[in-house]
């Protein structure tokens, strides 16, 4: 894998958040589509609402946890 493929990855909440991939919307740019893996274990992509602390997965919309991923998604990109 080339190096410009590489993850970025953060200590977050006790645990090891690596965004794998992340596209944001052209429609909403508070949207993030976007691939993690945490501790090493990759999760399902979800759709990251920033604005509303909401995140699409399995067709549901849930709120942000406390330490939710989503909160790192976002605090890289603050355009919301």
């Amino acid at each position: 894998m080339p190096a410009s493929w590489a993850s970025i990855c953060r200590s977050y909440g006790g645990h090891q958040i690596c965004i794998v991939s992340i596209e944001r919307s052209a429609k909403n740019y508070w949207e993030y589509k976007a691939a993690i893996s945490v501790d090493g274990v990759k999760q399902p992509i979800a759709i990251y609402n920033c604005r509303d602390r909401l995140k699409l997965q399995d067709k549901k919309f849930v709120q942000f946890s406390s330490n939710d991923p989503g909160y790192l998604i976002c605090s890289f990109f603050k355009n919301y």
